[in-house]
């Protein structure tokens, strides 16, 4: 009852509360150098890469007017990097050792090996990798923090991996929504708390409204699609706060998102990708400049609750297995 009320009393506290202020040709600079390095080293420079590359970002993201700081090391990720390259050896031999074995028993040994591998491994890298992110995250010294336990998260993704196969997929939008709010419910600001309170039956609604429009209105429906998924991601974020809840607030139009989504698209073809830190900083833009947090969150009032954590050995396998933060 007390979050209703609370909700409905809703007031902007600051505008913007969230702002992104990077450049493109600042970022540009900064890729085109670990580009060169990473060829030089082979790519081992590639963890360097990724630090420099979050901390700048992290830097030009704001709220209240204050940046965001990334604590990573290039260090830090390069023993995650060379750590995980190991686990992916080992499960790559045993692919190797059953694919060239004549015995069907021990290939299909192998294979199996293999799969449940790489199947098991994704809950272990998000988890690893909101410990990581999170605790090298921090605002005017405040630390983000992940509290989740892996037991559970094993949980929540074996179930609904298991009832969307089961489905034929039907029930993977309450596997995405369930995995959002195992991830967001455990993260931490400060004392400040997240929770996402979206519904799998709300995606799929936004999904099959999306695709039957985008399909009669020859794809012009898509960018809109686009925007109705962002708000959906963006706006069903609680905080919790002191007793007191507030959210977020996405007022990306279907406008922009279309001049966002077609601009990227010529950056991308009249530079043959170079252009990629605009398409990012472009995105990044979009995304922060047209967010708020409504309701009586007070950035001043945060304090410190999280403990220091640096393994990163996660942080690149998640990479590897291509998995984004939610």
């Amino acid at each position: 009852m007390h979050e209703t009320s609370t909700l409905k009393q809703e007031t902007t506290v600051t505008n913007p509360t969230l702002a992104f202020k990077g450049q493109g040709s600042e970022l540009f600079s900064i890729q085109i150098v670990n580009i060169a390095l990473m060829l030089v080293t082979l790519g081992l420079y590639y963890p360097w890469a990724k630090a420099k590359n979050l901390q700048y970002i992290y830097r030009k993201t704001e709220l209240a007017g204050s940046p965001f700081t990334f604590h990573g090391t290039g260090k830090e990720m390069f023993i995650g990097f060379i750590k995980g390259l190991g686990i992916f050896a080992v499960l790559i031999g045993v692919f190797m050792y059953g694919y060239m074995h004549g015995d069907n028993g021990v290939k299909f040994l192998c294979f199996a090996a293999y799969f449940i591998g790489i199947l098991a491994l994704i809950p272990l890298a998000i988890h690893g990798m909101m410990r990581y992110r999170t605790s090298r995250t921090s605002w005017r010294g405040i630390h983000m923090g992940y509290r989740g336990t892996l037991g559970n998260m094993y949980k929540v993704y074996f179930t609904g991996f298991f009832l969307s196969v089961i489905t034929l997929g039907i029930y993977g939008f309450w596997f995405e929504t369930n995995l959002r709010k195992e991830i967001l419910g455990n993260t931490r600001f400060g004392n400040a708390k997240f929770r996402f309170i979206g519904d799998g039956s709300d995606l799929l609604l936004v999904h099959i409204k999306g695709y039957f429009l985008t399909v009669i209105t020859f794809g012009i429906y898509g960018f809109w699609y686009m925007k109705d998924l962002i708000h959906f991601y963006i706006n069903n974020i609680l905080i919790e706060q002191d007793g007191k809840y507030s959210r977020l607030d996405s007022s990306l139009t279907g406008g922009q998102y279309f001049k966002l989504a077609v601009g990227n698209l010529l950056i991308m073809i009249f530079t043959l990708g170079l252009g990629y830190a605009w398409v990012v900083t472009r995105t990044m833009a979009a995304i922060f400049n047209n967010c708020e947090i409504l309701g009586e969150f007070n950035p001043d009032a945060l304090a410190q609750t999280e403990e220091d954590y640096k393994n990163a050995t996660f942080e690149d396998m998640a990479d590897m297995l291509d998995i984004g933060l939610v």
